[in-house]
């Protein structure tokens, strides 16, 4: 089989990037991004029983037909990538939010069961995704259920069992400097306005979360803290679950013509 490939990071390490390089080298294989369906995780897409979708086009009449196009069927729920969808109704992406499976919509056990389901289902080979195993997953468990690193790591070690002898490979790209990176990318992401809009964004994510709440984190400090202590449970979960199916590059010393060694190690 075709191997696998997940590309991983904390925010602002160049996931994006990367995953395109990879594809670029590797054109023949399938690449989810965050908002695609995918096969396995479900970041910025809605997760809704047929009563909620059935309530959402009634909502939104204007948007049917876009919302239809970008609505997937599995069993008796609908996915629905709303971030895939261009409008400027008031409301809608607020709305679509609160139906995704993060931010603590679904209890832990739903979560984690959900999670487990979809990689014990998952039967590809030949793809490439971006922010599928670690980021979305790890920051819902540690922002919202308050899971702690042991937790997260018998999570993981779950979540092995069901990857089973799949071929695939965990790309983690390191970030050596937190500080430096934030003030790196909270200038990059702005909106057409010049507001820093992500970093207005992920300050509040932090600071309103249980997490937040309960560590009174403020600002910078509370959020650069916290990648802090999210990167060290990465490494950890590399190290102690996944020695075998994972390789960590560095961001700052990475050279793109080092690609194939990583994609053929």
């Amino acid at each position: 089989m075709r191997r696998n490939y997940f590309v991983e990071g904390l925010q602002g390490a160049g996931k994006t990037t990367f995953t395109k390089r990879l594809s670029d080298y590797l054109q023949d294989y399938q690449v989810f991004q965050e908002g695609d369906y995918s096969p396995v995780e479900l970041a910025w897409c809605s997760y809704v029983t047929e009563e909620q979708y059935g309530r959402i086009l009634e909502k939104y009449p204007m948007l049917n037909e876009e919302i239809k196009a970008q609505t997937m069927e599995e069993g008796n729920r609908r996915i629905v990538c709303y971030t895939k969808i261009a409008t400027d109704v008031p409301g809608f992406y607020e709305d679509m939010e609160k139906y995704e499976i993060y931010n603590g919509n679904l209890d832990k056990d739903a979560f984690e069961k959900l999670i487990l389901e979809r990689f014990g289902n998952w039967d590809g080979e030949g793809q490439i995704f971006e922010c599928s195993v670690f980021q979305n997953i790890i920051e819902n468990q540690m922002l919202y259920f308050l899971m702690s690193d042991e937790e997260i790591l018998d999570f993981y070690r779950r979540l092995k069992s069901v990857l089973g002898e799949r071929a695939y490979r965990i790309i983690y790209l390191d970030v050596e400097d937190i500080p430096e990176t934030i003030d790196r990318i909270r200038k990059e992401r702005t909106d057409d306005k010049g507001n820093e809009s992500w970093f207005s964004a992920v300050i509040r994510y932090i600071e309103e979360s249980p997490y937040g709440k309960s560590q009174g984190s403020a600002g910078l400090g509370g959020l650069i803290e916290h990648l802090e202590k999210r990167r060290r449970l990465d490494h950890r979960i590399m190290e102690e679950v996944f020695p075998k199916n994972s390789v960590k590059i560095k961001t700052k010393s990475y050279d793109p013509m080092t690609l194939p060694y990583f994609v053929l190690k």
